[in-house]
């Protein structure tokens, strides 16, 4: 919510606490009151959605700086096997499909190839 306190000019409680001045022809107070209730509902709805928004996105950036790390990670263990070939163990092509594999789970691809892996 902070990012938005320059550009949010209302807050429920100021709308809350406006008092208007009564004329001859004014309005019903009542009706205006109940209004004013139906809009600070509605503020407080914005206000919950705003940082329920901002919390999900917080999560889906790290969430997202974490999968970049795991394929940065592969990749790197990807060129250091590929220098070191006197490692039998793991060949090229183990190596392309676990990156492949990363690179599924963090573009969300489903697993497309019909093997167990």
């Amino acid at each position: 919510m902070k990012m938005y306190q320059n550009k949010i000019t209302l807050r429920p409680k100021d709308i809350l606490e406006k008092d208007f001045k009564i004329d001859t022809r004014g309005y019903r107070l009542k009706e205006v009151d109940q209004f004013l209730d139906v809009i600070i509902g509605d503020y407080e709805q914005f206000l919950n959605i705003i940082n329920d928004l901002e919390k999900e996105k917080a999560d889906l950036l790290a969430e997202n700086m974490k999968l970049k790390q795991e394929v940065r990670n592969s990749r790197l263990n990807m060129s250091v096997v590929n220098k070191n070939p006197s490692n039998g163990e793991i060949t090229n092509i183990d190596i392309m499909r676990r990156l492949s594999q990363l690179e599924k789970m963090v573009y969300g691809l489903k697993n497309t190839d019909n093997d167990d892996n």
